[in-house]
């Protein structure tokens, strides 16, 4: 399973994040959370995503997508705030065409929030970060 480096927001160090884990991760020199920005694909979504006991952000984007690249910095901001209560997984769709199919993806960007395994809520389309932190924090609130 591959990890990806994240930085640490408290003190900056780079800290290696893994695609699944118990827990959340927290920085290897202060301790602070950090944000677990991970990629998945068709192999890996199920234990990255829907195996995760920290509620997921799901971006369904695509490389080609203007609007992907563009909201992308939000997403990872949003991430960073929430890090610890929320866990952003990206998926390539044209490179993970089984989940584009399965999540019948009609438009890049498409955003998820899976808990406990299911899908909570979904839109399609970019906005600002706090717009979309308020959608994370409302979607968790309201899902059972």
């Amino acid at each position: 399973m591959a990890s990806n480096i994240v930085a640490c927001p408290q003190c900056g160090k780079r800290n290696r994040v893994p695609g699944a884990a118990k827990g959340t991760p927290a920085c290897g020199s202060c301790g602070a959370r950090v944000p677990w920005i991970v990629d998945a694909g068709d192999d890996t979504f199920a234990e990255v995503a829907e195996g995760s006991s920290t509620p997921v952000l799901v971006d369904l984007w695509a490389q080609w997508c203007q609007p992907c690249r563009a909201v992308s910095p939000a997403l990872e901001q949003v991430a960073t705030e929430l890090a610890g209560t929320v866990k952003l997984v990206k998926v390539d769709v044209d490179v993970a065409p089984g989940l584009s199919q399965r999540f019948e993806v009609r438009a890049v960007p498409t955003l998820m929030i899976i808990k406990d395994g299911k899908v909570v809520a979904r839109q399609s389309g970019g906005a600002p970060a706090a717009t979309l932190r308020r959608w994370v924090e409302q979607s968790l609130a309201t899902a059972t």
